[in-house]
């Protein structure tokens, strides 16, 4: 679902030329956005009708939930997901859960460059403010966001290693085998589950920097942690007693609507159905964007459409070509590719605080330096950008994508790393990571070698900052208001009394001990 003809823009403009006896108006407009009053009304009616077009043409008013099962926060399994999602108990030494990477009110991911999963000196803190006991994350890739994972058909993390291996749209994963780290790269995986997001439940339990740490089950296989933590969870086996306090049997009755007993009914496949069921609910899909879709004509400022013209349109036309790799409903292609933002932090496991990308996937080396591309739905609520959270705001993205060897450049000769909140107070941060320039370099030149070759679908923008600021008015409006209010947001939160079975629900606050 993307904008391919090179004379996509002049074609709608002489479209809506035509049809000026009809009402669609004139205008004579610069390309920059800027009117003279006299025509300022005409100007905008023109990229109004550019916009119809282009919503019409490219078939763009799809719902992003069409045809799909949702699951209701409100119903038993959910419920029991939002139970587990922030219990401390599903980790090796249970001063983790899931949610204390990815928490609705800081747009469903931890609002840091880089996680910090175990050993965190405050357990409770989240966002600014949670640190690593030696000062520095240990996890190697930016949080992504759980908003919307039930509309990923493709795969999930950023290198793909939880991938559908038919892709069906639609079928969140459920269509086909889906291949795991457990199975291999294209390998289906016979204990993923029904659907993408129960696949990649079962692996966060597993690293040793994000929930496990060195001190449990060590030198153990997957299965056996996960074997583990669902008798922690059940009482029984090897985790008998491990919890003081335990009334998580009761929770899976309710669930699974069953009276069987915990070594029956608490397995980790169902630990995994139920935190997949709870992120799959966490659907936020009403921006400004979609009611202009379904009518709206009010809901975007006139910014924000000229932005989306900017988006939809290729770079040889004078617009951003964001559309060639951020389409369809999801604003992703679901695709793999080599960006070149900046390389910071300890790399995932080949040296040097590289990262390899999907090449540690895949095997292949010209999946060298290729990330998965995020979805941009809530992007305003999802700072900071990129696999390892280098670029603070959505100016920093755009000034990448206009000039990406510069802005690089400028990162690491203006020590853009310590500005970072993550690293502001990091003794020496000036210091770190000293292989971050070449590793990124690295990454770049690979990205021209793309362009070059005409296999990259990444060319520099090229647009001006009034540009830069009509698309990050775009951008803002594909986020839905719900998750920037935290009393809507409220049903994903878990509570410290209705969902508490086990005395070890993270109830999270910020730096200053304010709740979250």
């Amino acid at each position: 679902m993307f904008i391919s003809s090179k004379n996509t823009r002049v074609w709608l403009a002489a479209v809506c030329s035509a049809l000026i006896v009809t009402g669609c108006g004139g205008g004579d407009g610069d390309g920059s956005g800027a009117t003279t009053d006299a025509n300022a009304g005409n100007q905008q009616t023109q990229s109004e009708s550019e916009l119809e077009l282009i919503i019409a043409n490219f078939n763009l008013n799809t719902d992003p939930t069409a045809n799909r099962t949702i699951p209701d926060i409100n119903d038993p399994l959910p419920q029991l997901g939002k139970k587990l999602f922030f219990s401390k108990s599903l980790s090796g030494d249970q001063d983790v859960a899931c949610a204390s990477c990815h928490h609705p009110t800081l747009g469903g991911a931890d609002a840091l460059s880089l996680p910090v999963g175990v050993n965190a000196v405050q357990p409770e803190v989240m966002g600014q403010g949670r640190v690593d006991g030696d000062e520095l994350p240990d996890v190697p890739r930016n949080s992504p966001t759980v908003f919307n994972v039930a509309l990923w058909d493709t795969s999930l993390f950023w290198d793909s290693r939880v991938e559908s291996l038919g892709k069906e749209a639609g079928q969140n994963g459920a269509g086909s085998g889906i291949s795991t780290p457990d199975s291999g790269f294209g390998v289906a995986d016979s204990n993923a589950g029904n659907n993408l997001v129960t696949a990649q439940a079962r692996f966060p339990v597993t690293s040793v920097e994000e929930m496990k740490d060195t001190t449990f089950e060590s030198s153990e296989t997957n299965e056996s942690i996960r074997d583990h933590l669902a008798a922690r969870i059940g009482d029984f086996g090897e985790g008998f007693g491990e919890l003081a306090t335990n009334q998580w049997l009761t929770e899976f009755q309710t669930a699974f609507n069953s009276s069987a007993g915990a070594s029956t009914l608490i397995t980790f496949d169902n630990i995994a159905l139920a935190l997949g069921e709870y992120q799959r609910s966490m659907v936020f899909v009403n921006s400004p964007w979609q009611d202009y879709l379904e009518g709206d004509l009010e809901a975007l400022s006139d910014a924000a459409i000229e932005g989306a013209l900017l988006f939809f349109t290729a770079t040889s036309e004078g617009g951003a070509g964001c559309v060639n790799c951020h389409s369809g409903t999801l604003f992703s292609d679901g695709q793999q590719h080599t960006v070149g933002f900046p390389q910071i932090g300890p790399g995932q496991g080949v040296g040097d605080d590289d990262d390899f990308g999907c090449e540690l996937i895949t095997g292949d080396s010209d999946d060298r330096y290729r990330y998965r591309t995020p979805s941009l739905l809530n992007v305003a609520a999802t700072a900071p950008y990129g696999h390892a959270g280098a670029y603070a705001t959505l100016d920093d993205v755009l000034r990448h994508y206009n000039n990406p060897r510069g802005t690089v450049d400028d990162f690491f000769d203006n020590d853009e790393l310590c500005d970072l909140p993550q690293f502001v107070n990091v003794t020496v941060c000036n210091r770190l990571y000293s292989d971050a320039r070449g590793n990124s370099f690295s990454a770049l030149n690979k990205l021209r070698d793309e362009q070059n070759d005409g296999t990259s679908l990444f060319n520099n923008t090229n647009i001006n900052g009034n540009e830069r600021a009509q698309l990050e008015a775009f951008l803002n409006a594909l986020t839905d208001p719900c998750v920037l209010d935290r009393d809507c947001l409220s049903p994903w939160i878990a509570d410290e009394v209705s969902d508490n079975p086990d005395d070890n629900v993270l109830i999270a606050q910020d730096q200053f001990g304010d709740p979250l």
